[in-house]
């Protein structure tokens, strides 16, 4: 990954931690999964790779974040680009349109 994305505190060895992945079916807001993709090829990295990075520094705690300062700017355009006009605070508000509509 790209060197903008923040690091989680490195393990005390440097070997391959080996992990299996499983597929989950998840869905998401189409604006927001929108902006993960432009993120994703912005650091040139695989959207699974962006979302396991965000969700590991989340479980930090803390205030973790898994981008530096400088890169904050270049997510908030992409959000202005696909009109992902809400926040973090915002998701108790999300009203899912009927889906057989």
């Amino acid at each position: 990954m790209a060197s903008k994305i923040k690091k989680v505190k490195k393990s005390r060895s440097e070997e391959p931690l080996e992990i299996e992945r499983v597929q989950v079916g998840v869905r998401l807001e189409k604006r927001m999964v929108k902006v993960l993709k432009a993120v994703a090829e912005y650091f040139d990295t695989s959207l699974t790779d962006l979302l396991e990075s965000i969700v590991l520094h989340s479980f930090e705690g803390g205030g973790a974040n898994a981008f530096t300062d400088d890169v904050i700017p270049t997510i908030s355009e992409f959000k202005k680009i696909y009109k992902m006009d809400y926040g973090v605070h915002d998701n108790f508000r999300f009203s899912e349109k009927d889906r057989n509509q």
